[in-house]
């Protein structure tokens, strides 16, 4: 079982924690890792991009000239997809960019995506974060003993003050282990950990 320094919110040292093999030691499959961040960026995709067609296109009712005679092109409405000001032809209409994935192919991809922090050093257990008053300043106090300018801090529940204070603070975000998602794991330069978050991480992804 892989082994981590386990510090206090000042950056100390004050023991090890074992980790479970099973979700911090498992085989790194990029692909999958890919398939899982495209499908969370689909289901993020707002998908209302639309334009309006010859028949939704305000005016043009009134056919413009007669059929024949005048030597011109045939036309029967100013809003003709040929026109300036017509309508759009195969344009985008609303639309829901989501698909299903099956759940086991993204609980596998949180386990390489920790796996993957763990390997290049870039997880850290922290035994908890505790902060009086919801205070930024106390905030980039404890990150700036934790060493970290860019992280995602993942909590057992929600913490008020904690996630409060980050609230404002850029390239930081608080997040309970519920929300946790392969694609904000790799955003993030570091994972932190707090210590009972770990618990139920492996509880989650125990199956």
């Amino acid at each position: 079982m892989p082994k981590v320094p386990l510090l206090n919110q000042s950056g100390e040292k004050i023991g090890e924690i074992e980790l479970s093999d099973s979700i911090f030691d498992v085989k790194i499959r990029p692909y999958i890792i890919y398939e899982v961040v495209k499908w969370q960026l689909a289901k993020r995709r707002a998908g209302t991009a639309s334009t309006k067609t010859r028949g939704e296109v305000r005016g043009g009712g009134r056919k413009p000239w007669r059929q024949k005679g005048t030597g011109r092109a045939r036309v029967g409405s100013i809003r003709s997809p040929l026109w300036r000001g017509g309508g759009v032809i195969f344009g985008p209409r609303p639309r829901d960019y989501a698909y299903s994935l099956p759940k086991k192919v993204r609980r596998q991809a949180i386990k390489m995506a920790l796996t993957s922090r763990l390997k290049e050093g870039r997880l850290i257990v922290v035994d908890d974060i505790s902060l009086d008053a919801i205070k930024t300043k106390k905030f980039l106090e404890v990150m700036n003993n934790l060493r970290l300018e860019k992280a995602l801090i993942v909590t057992n529940g929600h913490r008020e003050r904690l996630e409060l204070s980050a609230r404002n603070v850029p390239n930081f975000q608080v997040m309970p282990v519920d929300g946790l998602n392969v694609y904000d794991i790799l955003r993030y330069q570091y994972l932190v950990l707090l210590r009972e978050s770990i618990l139920k991480i492996e509880e989650r992804l125990a199956a």
